[in-house]
């Protein structure tokens, strides 16, 4: 009975992280389209991070521009991964960890990927003037693949 709770629990985890990233990414976006023009910059710190508008037709960061049904094949083999990850490590050391990471990063390929269905491309407004224009689901997506990568690395003491 224990495990059939827990399950039901780390299903509920995952679906509000997915939730979660998705209606902060969405809410940030349309608050940024509506505030800036497109290509129009703002600075909250100057020199260090900026607000500006750009619509992305590439990936993540704004890699491989135009490369058409590749934008909607991956995230869709991404998202099948993703729930099988966490039927996987549902009974694992450290699955809530898992489960949390996967969230973030399935939540913020939905985020990109409602963008890319309904406008053709992302929109991105963080800028931090040393790497490509990015958004909260490209942030979401990196903090989960790497918490992810943090737990695969044997720790020095075992």
């Amino acid at each position: 009975m224990g495990h059939f709770k827990r399950s039901h629990m780390d299903i509920a985890l995952f679906l509000a992280g997915v939730l979660a990233v998705v209606g902060i990414d969405r809410l940030s976006k349309a608050f940024f389209a509506h505030l800036l023009s497109l290509n129009e910059s703002i600075t909250l710190i100057k020199g260090v991070v900026h607000f500006t508008l750009v619509h992305n037709t590439g990936i993540a960061f704004g890699l491989f521009k135009d490369c058409g049904a590749v934008f909607f094949v991956i995230p869709l083999i991404l998202t099948g991964l993703l729930i099988y990850n966490v039927y996987y490590y549902r009974d694992r050391e450290y699955s809530r960890t898992y489960i949390m990471a996967f969230s973030l990063i399935l939540g913020g390929a939905i985020g990109n990927l409602i963008d890319r269905i309904f406008l053709g491309y992302v929109v991105d407004f963080i800028d931090l003037r040393v790497w490509p224009v990015f958004n909260v689901a490209d942030s979401a997506i990196t903090v989960g693949a790497v918490i992810i990568l943090l737990k695969c690395i044997p720790s020095s003491s075992k």
